[in-house]
């Protein structure tokens, strides 16, 4: 029986790809085999390193490891939201548990990939992000500060105040649907564990600390509250 190709749908011109991955072995690997597909590739091997470079210059695709040696995977994404980028995210990871594949969709990825994986998958999965990619919409972001995923802090000039983890994702997911009345459960599902029991006023405790914690920082946005509805950055 002949063997049938079947061709790829044609990439954009100059399409580029993101690979942030701390093991070298793999994190190569997977830029050779973008490189192969028609992507030109950047590489990063560290949280830090992935928000500085890819918020500056955006990608058309981004291959984000969750296990990163200085930050979750999952943070740097809603890092990258928080400024603006709408990068399809594909993230890898070892762990493959329901509640650790809604998190990483809460966080603002867009597919999910376990390892060990095949690279004929992970690059088909990749194409069919960035032929998604258009119909994502593009934020206006200016808080005049930006998000930290390493120390998840507010950073605002000189100024650093420190976030817990779960204010830091509070505040990522407003950031990143700035203007939008964002629902409390989206913001619970995208800052607590799936199935965690969150009350209103905690809801609300945590809200008034992110408020004091941006004018300590001297953001210039404001948390709004539509009270039965959500609430809003602005």
């Amino acid at each position: 029986m002949a063997t049938v190709s079947i061709p790829h749908p044609a990439l954009p011109l100059d399409a580029t790809a993101g690979v942030c991955e701390d093991d070298d072995q793999l994190r190569d690997v997977l830029r050779r085999a973008l490189e192969r597909d028609g992507f030109k590739v950047r590489a990063t091997a560290s949280g830090t390193e992935a928000v500085r470079s890819f918020a500056e210059r955006p990608l058309d695709v981004l291959v984000l490891d969750v296990g990163l040696p200085d930050a979750d995977g999952r943070d740097v994404c809603q890092a990258l939201r928080a400024q603006g980028v709408t990068t399809p995210v594909l993230f890898l990871t070892a762990r493959d548990a329901l509640p650790d594949r809604l998190s990483g969709f809460h966080a603002g990825g867009d597919d999910y990939l376990t390892k060990p994986f095949e690279l004929a998958e992970l690059l088909v999965r990749v194409r069919a992000l960035v032929r998604r990619r258009d119909a994502v919409r593009s934020p206006d972001v200016d808080g005049g500060f930006r998000l930290e995923p390493a120390t998840h802090s507010i950073v605002c000039g000189e100024t650093s105040v420190d976030l817990t983890p779960t204010e830091f994702r509070m505040l990522a997911t407003l950031l990143a649907r700035r203007g939008d009345v964002v629902r409390r459960t989206s913001l619970v599902e995208a800052a607590w564990p799936e199935g965690a029991i969150v009350h209103d006023q905690t809801v609300h405790a945590y809200l008034a600390r992110i408020r004091r914690k941006l004018r300590e920082a001297g953001a210039s946005v404001t948390i709004e509250t539509r009270r039965g509805v959500g609430y809003r950055l602005t």
